[in-house]
């Protein structure tokens, strides 16, 4: 599956972008499934806004993005739905966790919509992770990292040709970071999937293939 861009300027930030000049905002660009891209985005670049359009939730831009032949503002809520249960999956910046639910729970609601990973499979990776303990907590109560861990997962419980990230690991410490990351590059690698980090510093968390200045 391929991603691209034609022209894309988020509206609230056309005055920024049109002033400045960016790898994605008003160009170009086309990415192949299987590319590993880090978009490095200063404060108020519209990091947050890139990952929201690039997953259906924000109209609000001038341009096209399409993911292969769709093009996602011509796309219809049961196609976008489609798309985003077999295609796109994503790790938002803050989570989205159901607060009332239990960790495990968020994570099992997703997984037996798509049926990809077994139950065992997803308890192994709460282990892996450190949740193991956290399983039948509710999300409410859980700390950020441990928020963070659990949206990780949620994430990989799906089938994707694209994973977007939104700041994975801003929770979490060196030690989380490395248990997380080795996850994510494993199911990633297993899918064959492309994958698109955005963050505010320069990292090394995989071996990208393509690093892009919002």
């Amino acid at each position: 599956m391929h991603l691209s861009l034609q022209g894309v300027i988020p509206i609230p930030l056309r005055e920024k972008v049109t002033a400045n000049k960016s790898g994605m905002w008003n160009t170009t660009l086309s990415l192949t499934k299987g590319e590993y891209v880090f978009v490095q985005a200063p404060s108020g670049t519209g990091k947050t806004t890139l990952i929201h359009i690039l997953y259906g939730l924000r109209t609000d831009y001038e341009g096209n993005v399409k993911w292969s032949d769709s093009a996602l503002k011509a796309t219809g809520k049961e196609e976008l739905a489609m798309l985003r249960a077999n295609n796109i999956s994503v790790i938002f910046q803050d989570m989205r966790l159901f607060p009332e639910l239990t960790a495990w729970e968020n994570i099992d609601i997703k997984r037996r919509l798509t049926n990809t990973v077994s139950e065992q499979q997803a308890h192994e990776w709460l282990e892996r992770l450190g949740l193991k303990e956290k399983a039948n907590s509710i999300g409410s109560t859980l700390s950020y990292g441990e928020q963070q861990r659990v949206a990780i997962i949620r994430a990989l419980v799906q089938p994707f040709d694209w994973l977007l990230m939104d700041e994975p690991f801003s929770h979490l410490d060196h030690a989380n970071i490395d248990k997380a990351r080795a996850l994510i590059g494993e199911v990633v690698h297993l899918h064959g999937a492309g994958m698109l980090l955005a963050d505010l510093d320069k990292n090394d968390f995989f071996p990208y293939t393509k690093t892009i200045y919002l």
